[in-house]
């Protein structure tokens, strides 16, 4: 039975927590915050850390790091563990810049170890029927994708961490990098990109945009545009991609990309039904981890998956500050 332990006892941690006995036992959990800590550790029946340091240290039989810190503290964090000697799972983002994407790379080749990404929006079964119909070619040639991110973060959401340059990094990669993910995984590299952003609702709390549009060209050739804002009113509204193609035209919306709202298209598609309360995908997360750890296959999303992400953030952000 795998031995692991999760780094930052946050809101995200707990549903790692509670999907970890379908791989193996919570041994440790560590937070810079005692009493959280210790919280968390009694309520899932772990051992607690403040400190990441002590807990490699002492804990020399974990098998695997979860890391469920500030997206700015995710690097330092994946060494240390990878030179520990052990498997690591981050959530999202990898991290905040490519440099710092490239020193976990190296790292993780030459302590022979393996990092796993959350990439949580691929284990969403409508998009999973469209990445095989992209992939078979079904649509035939990808003229132009349009994806809308429109959700809601008041002034009361930014406390601690959060809002900040860093060790936030920007609402591209807080809220929306799983979506940015999405694209790269759907279309391939995205190439080319011009656009604005700008914070209008949020001067107070947040130190970066709070929306954002992006003309994009995809190495491919198909065009692209990409809104973004956390002014929705009142709540989250949707995550919409429309795509416009040779032999079709479709739309998948809804709050979280859960609904085939048209699909115009030469060939008939069968989309499957995507209803759940918890959109995270993390029990479809550890169900796949478990299948990698016992099966390498190699199809778990890795440390080059969430390269990709950051290069195409910083892209964003260098065309659009």
């Amino acid at each position: 039975m795998k031995k692991i332990a999760i780094i930052g006892c946050g809101r995200i941690a707990k549903r790692h927590a509670e999907n970890i006995t379908d791989i193996g036992k919570l041994a440790a959990v560590c937070d810079e915050l005692p009493e959280k800590a210790a919280a968390f550790a009694e309520s899932f029946g772990a051992k607690s850390y403040t400190s990441i340091d002590d807990l490699l240290k002492v804990e020399t039989t974990v098998d695997l790091v979860v890391v469920c810190t500030p997206n700015g503290l995710h690097a330092e964090h994946i060494i240390k563990s990878l030179q520990a000697g052990k498997d690591v799972l981050t959530e999202k983002p990898l991290c905040l810049t490519t440099a710092a994407a490239w020193q976990i790379i190296e790292t993780a080749k030459f302590c022979r170890r393996r990092l796993f990404i959350v990439k949580s929006a691929r284990y969403n079964p409508v998009l999973q029927q469209l990445k095989t119909i992209v992939d078979r070619k079904e649509l035939g040639d990808i003229y132009s994708i349009q994806l809308n991110c429109l959700w809601n973060r008041n002034d009361e959401y930014y406390t601690d961490w959060k809002g900040k340059t860093f060790p936030d990094g920007g609402t591209l990669y807080n809220q929306f990098s799983h979506y940015i993910d999405v694209l790269l995984w759907l279309f391939g590299e995205i190439k080319t990109v011009k656009g604005f952003s700008a914070n209008f609702a949020h001067k107070e709390s947040v130190e970066f945009e709070d929306t954002g549009t992006a003309a994009l060209q995809f190495s491919s050739g198909a065009l692209g545009t990409f809104n973004w804002s956390v002014n929705a009113y009142q709540k989250n509204c949707e995550i919409a991609l429309t795509i416009v193609a040779e032999k079709g035209t479709l739309r998948i919306g809804g709050e979280n990309l859960n609904e085939v709202q048209y699909a115009v298209t030469e060939k008939a598609f069968q989309f499957p039904s995507y209803q759940k309360e918890n959109w995270s995908n993390h029990g479809e997360v550890y169900a796949h981890l478990l299948q990698e750890l016992q099966t390498p296959t190699q199809t778990f999303p890795d440390v080059f998956d969430g390269l990709r992400t950051v290069e195409t953030i910083e892209k964003i952000y260098k065309a659009t500050n």
